[in-house]
């Protein structure tokens, strides 16, 4: 009599679970991401600091443009906003927390153009260029200055003392320079008829910022204490006259600002004093001053 294989008993006891099954294209969707501790921010918010520095950079070139079509004014207007803009990015990136080596590198980058490359070009085509060789000289003066200034200041940013600038800033140099262009212009000066003034400031802006003559950097000032009376009344009289002569105390601010490094010099020299622009206490380093 034939027999027929028995079926296998099913394992009701121990029913094995099987895993289930995956969906067809569950291997091309994204898969969460684990983050352990605080959850991080988001990059994008890196593109707002950097935001600020591209302004500034647009401004250095958008000088250089107007320069090269004969509007002095412009430039000069454009150099200025870029300082604010320069301003603003550091603070914008401590603010949000968004410090980084890239927006050190990149600040600096944009700092050559709007107050290395621009300045430059604009003091050279509004009064410079008649002067030939020595013009050119001049304005590469400046422009080499400011970038040994920039270079200078991105290395020694750990050991120099933060209440003073190694050198003439950069911004500050640039307003020298582009505050006398505007201030001339504004008055219908024509560059070419004053050449040798304008080579005698391109040549000290230049100069200045390769120096070791300490510069105050205002970093101290702290704007949540009380100040005497007299001070909102000087704010109040700078606002006046800023509103009345806005070219022309603008350009003597920064000229008052270029002296009070060799001032300070001279006084210390006077007293048998020496400014140490070298850190004596140990304090930690900000990366976001780099910016």
């Amino acid at each position: 009599m034939p027999t027929f294989p028995r079926r296998k008993a099913k394992l009701a006891a121990h029913p094995v679970n099987k895993p289930p099954r995956k969906a067809r294209f569950a291997r091309f969707r994204r898969q969460p991401v684990q983050v352990e501790g605080p959850r991080k921010r988001a990059r994008g918010i890196y593109l707002l600091p950097n935001a600020f520095t591209t302004g500034a950079l647009f401004c250095g070139f958008y000088a250089i443009v107007q320069a090269m079509n004969g509007k002095y004014d412009y430039a000069a207007w454009a150099i200025f906003i870029a300082m604010i803009l320069d301003g603003l990015d550091g603070r914008v990136a401590r603010l949000t927390n968004t410090q980084s080596e890239f927006g050190a590198q990149y600040d600096s980058l944009s700092d050559m153009v709007s107050f290395g490359a621009a300045p430059a070009l604009v003091i050279y085509e509004w009064s410079l260029r008649g002067l030939g060789k020595l013009g050119w000289i001049a304005a590469f003066v400046y422009c080499a200055g400011a970038a040994l200034r920039l270079a200078r200041f991105n290395t020694n940013i750990e050991v120099v003392d933060k209440r003073y600038f190694q050198g003439l800033p950069s911004p500050s140099a640039a307003a020298l320079v582009a505050g006398y262009v505007l201030a001339m212009t504004e008055d219908g000066v024509i560059g070419t008829t004053q050449p040798w003034i304008s080579w005698s400031i391109t040549l000290f802006a230049g100069l200045s910022m390769v120096t070791n003559l300490p510069f105050y950097s205002f970093k101290e000032i702290n704007f949540r204490q009380s100040v005497p009376f007299i001070a909102i009344f000087l704010i109040a009289l700078g606002l006046a006259l800023m509103a009345l002569f806005p070219s022309y105390s603008i350009w003597w601010f920064f000229v008052i600002y270029g002296i009070s490094g060799y001032i300070i010099y001279l006084i210390r020299l006077a007293k048998g004093e020496r400014v140490s622009l070298v850190q004596t206490d140990e304090e930690p380093v900000d990366e976001s001053e780099r910016r």
